[in-house]
């Protein structure tokens, strides 16, 4: 599979996902797929678990209507593609997968969010999807940073932007 083919499959993964239309994201993967947010372990395993999690916790429930998704770095190896995204939205809505049980809050979050897509026979086998689960719980009121090794929003603002400071801590 070249390494367009492998950017394509996946576009056409997530703009099925962003589009609400569960059974085009399942075409798109392989029969036996595994998906993982680390941060929570919301997911499943096989064709039927993954179905179930898109079904009822993210294709066409997840994304608030200003959620703006860009991706900021892509490296496309012999079986996967590892993409470093910057996400931003206002929790308006329930967000299962991320923030399983928590209310909308209406706050306003940036995070970076890295996804790590293996592919099988043209199609995406896996994915592993990663972010700063305390970023975004500072960010919605529900983690106080203060005197904790942790930030809110600007950890995702560095990583779109290197030229921004570093935070500094006092010895």
């Amino acid at each position: 599979m070249s390494k367009q083919a492998k950017i394509d499959a996946f576009k056409r993964h997530v703009d099925a996902e962003l589009a609400g239309d569960l059974d085009t994201t399942m075409a798109t993967m392989s029969d036996a797929p595994h998906l993982t947010n680390v941060p929570t372990l919301m997911g499943g395993v096989g064709h039927d678990g993954v179905r179930a999690f898109y079904r009822d916790h993210l294709v066409g429930k997840f994304f608030p209507p200003d959620v703006v998704l860009t991706t900021l770095t892509r490296t496309v190896g012999e079986d996967q593609i590892v993409e470093e995204n910057f996400i931003s939205f206002t929790h308006t809505t329930p967000i299962d997968w991320m923030l399983p049980g928590v209310a909308p809050t209406g706050k306003k979050v940036e995070i970076a969010l890295v996804v790590i897509v293996g592919f099988k026979d043209g199609k995406v086998s896996h994915e592993h999807i990663y972010w700063d689960q305390a970023s975004l719980l500072v960010q919605i009121g529900l983690l106080d940073p203060t005197g904790l090794p942790v930030c809110g929003a600007e950890a995702a603002r560095k990583i779109a932007d290197p030229s921004l400071p570093n935070r500094q801590f006092a010895d």
